[in-house]
């Protein structure tokens, strides 16, 4: 048994084996007994089938899943429609965030901003819906300022948000930092660090530059010096990471959400070294 709470990210395969897959996944990481798991969304709800298939799916199996919706390029009436779908099968849990516009879509829809989702759900459904938000301890890679990225925050939190998952990141102090600027301005919910486990360097760097995520320089020449050895390096990110999680559990964190790209080994290693 964990002494934290934990929760996992998926996203929704777009295969049969995919499918087998993720459902192999998730029976190894249900083993964790982990509090709730979000199933990703595309871009403009370019998944959004798939979102709801896979949810479901889980939810038969009695796990708690959490629907990541976005509204960029939406309108409210399609938010209503797929939200109404979630409420009439019993689905209460949501990430609710802003999202990024496909390429070749020009128009951002009827909401701009993840805190005015937040406070469309809130109004349509009152507190029927448990609702997460995205938070980045080392700043949103669109904000203008770091202090921008943090009013962005609170305001999506006063507008309904119960809770919140990071970006993830590797600098423990980034995150402290952060959370202490939030309760500064009135934030009081749960803010949950994000966890990526190291399993391969050129993913991790590309993922890390989309997001902008930054992985510290002695990580980075470590990973890069282990060639095309994915065991040294499967090893090392595990130390690294495992050490991150040690230390954010020992001074407060709330819980840690592992994005597993709907692989279990990494994330169960970690786990398992925590608990």
């Amino acid at each position: 048994m964990n002494p934290i709470e934990i929760s996992f990210e998926f996203f929704p395969p777009k295969t049969p084996d995919g499918v087998e897959k993720l459902r192999a996944t998730r029976a190894q990481l249900a083993l964790l007994k982990p509090k709730f798991v979000s199933v990703t969304f595309g871009a403009g709800g370019s998944t959004q089938q798939g979102t709801l298939d896979t949810v479901l799916d889980m939810a038969k199996d009695g796990i708690e899943a959490a629907p990541h919706l976005s509204c960029i390029g939406s309108s409210k009436e399609s938010l209503r429609a797929i939200l109404e779908r979630y409420r009439s099968n019993g689905i209460r849990h949501i990430v609710a965030l802003r999202g990024d516009l496909p390429s070749g879509m020009g128009e951002v829809g009827e909401l701009r901003y993840a805190s005015e989702l937040v406070a469309f759900i809130r109004a349509e459904y009152g507190d029927w819906f448990h609702i997460e938000v995205a938070a980045y301890p080392e700043y949103h890679p669109q904000a203008r300022s770091p202090k921008h990225d943090l009013e962005n925050f609170a305001r999506k939190v006063k507008a309904g948000a119960n809770a919140a998952i990071t970006q993830y990141f590797y600098n423990a102090d980034a995150y402290f930092r952060f959370v202490d600027d939030a309760r500064k301005l009135g934030v009081d919910v749960p803010i949950v660090p994000g966890i990526m486990p190291i399993t391969n360097y050129s993913q991790l760097m590309r993922f890390s530059e989309m997001c902008g995520a930054e992985v510290p320089r002695w990580v980075a020449k470590r990973l890069e010096s282990f060639g095309d050895d994915r065991e040294a390096i499967r090893a090392f990110g595990l130390d690294v990471v495992t050490q991150l999680c040690e230390r954010l559990v020992k001074e407060g964190a709330p819980g840690l959400h592992f994005y597993t790209l709907n692989a279990a080994t990494a994330t169960k290693a970690i786990c398992e070294r925590l608990a």
